[in-house]
């Protein structure tokens, strides 16, 4: 009989263990993963510090305050990017330079007899000179000529100095001695008509053949329009 009391006891006690559980289950949060308080709402801690759960429902975290630590998302304003460098086009070249074809001549007169230049003469050279600055070309093309009045062979070797004299004058100016050519015509072209002018050596007819004592330049090439 005394036993059997016994177990009663123990039946009614974890009866009671088991509703005073339950009460205190039923008091807590959902949300707080089965954590078990008291009768006052406050959280039943272990020995060790940590928190009591009922057993029921997921484990619950062993965070200081029972609850994990939940991430709380911060507001971020959104940063503008910085313009991107300007890329050159694929395949973009340089435009093409256009170049001009130009032609410049003199005509550079002498006195008679004579192959010495004139004052006026060097100012011919220096103005051809200054024209043809920067132009590509080949060569400068010089022709030396004579008048009527004289020999034949003595015109033809007039007509070589001459334009031997104007070739050293255009080399002391810069221009590269292989780049000028010469030639030498003597009488045999005259600028005059034959009936133009009288062969007489007189003062009017050396006048009037004046235009055949003349050295002839020429030069032609290529230079970057402007």
């Amino acid at each position: 009989m005394r036993s059997t009391f016994t177990r009663k006891q123990a039946a009614l006690a974890i009866a009671l263990a088991l509703g005073a559980l339950s009460a205190g289950a039923s008091a807590q949060d959902i949300n707080e993963n089965g954590l078990l308080k008291d009768s006052g709402g406050q959280q039943v801690m272990s020995g060790f510090g940590l928190c009591v759960h009922t057993g029921f429902g997921p484990s619950p975290a062993w965070t200081a305050g029972c609850h994990a630590a939940v991430p709380v998302a911060q507001y971020v304003a959104p940063v503008a990017a910085p313009e991107p460098a300007p890329i050159a086009a694929a395949g973009a070249t340089a435009a093409p330079l256009v170049y001009e074809k130009v032609v410049f001549d003199a005509n550079v007169l002498f006195d008679s007899n004579k192959s010495e230049l004139r004052p006026a003469s060097r100012d011919t050279l220096d103005a051809f000179v200054s024209k043809i600055a920067g132009l590509e070309s080949q060569s400068v093309m010089a022709i030396g000529y004579a008048d009527r009045m004289g020999t034949e062979g003595a015109n033809q070797v007039l007509s070589e100095e001459r334009v031997n004299t104007v070739k050293a004058y255009l080399v002391s100016k810069g221009i590269a001695a292989e780049r000028v050519a010469t030639g030498a015509k003597g009488e045999a072209q005259p600028t005059t008509a034959a009936g133009e002018c009288k062969d007489a050596n007189t003062p009017k007819n050396v006048a009037c053949m004046q235009p055949d004592r003349h050295v002839f330049i020429e030069i032609s090439g290529t230079r970057l329009t402007k």
